[in-house]
């Protein structure tokens, strides 16, 4: 069908993935600003480690990082493992606008880090009222390589 978007395949959560996303809006809720910090991510390595971020954002907003590639730099730099299990992002509202912190999308640009990082990556995503489980794959698929034919 021309025009139909494709909505990736995606899985319930499991107790793994819940424990990420509470992870991910503890530090969030812990370290929100208004205009500054509104996102937490957090990532599980392949060796089973957790590791958390939130956004750093700045008055020009194309040198704004997102929480989740804070995330894979801690862990890179923290653990040393550059292995994705899963990662997942958060959102925290502004104040006044009603709602509770809840799951979100990777954007682009994080969605490219993600798959550089782990290909294989399974990736937490909102899901109507449920968030659910994708692979990066799915959320990015005919990803540029370089030297790729």
């Amino acid at each position: 069908m021309k025009g139909a978007r494709q909505t990736p395949a995606s899985s319930a959560i499991n107790d793994s993935d819940a424990e990420l996303i509470a992870a991910a809006t503890k530090a969030i809720s812990e370290r929100y600003r208004n205009d500054w910090q509104e996102v937490g991510a957090a990532m599980r390595t392949r060796d089973g480690r957790i590791v958390t971020g939130v956004n750093i954002d700045a008055y020009i907003g194309r040198i704004a990082v997102c929480a989740e590639a804070i995330a894979i730099g801690r862990s890179i730099t923290e653990t040393g493992d550059h292995g994705i299990e899963t990662i997942v992002a958060v959102r925290h509202p502004k104040p006044g606008e009603g709602g509770s912190i809840a799951v979100v999308s990777p954007c682009g640009i994080c969605r490219e880090l993600i798959h550089d990082y782990d290909p294989k990556a399974r990736v937490i995503v909102p899901n109507g009222g449920a968030p659910a489980v994708t692979t990066i794959g799915e959320l990015l698929p005919n990803k540029y390589r370089r030297g790729a034919e």
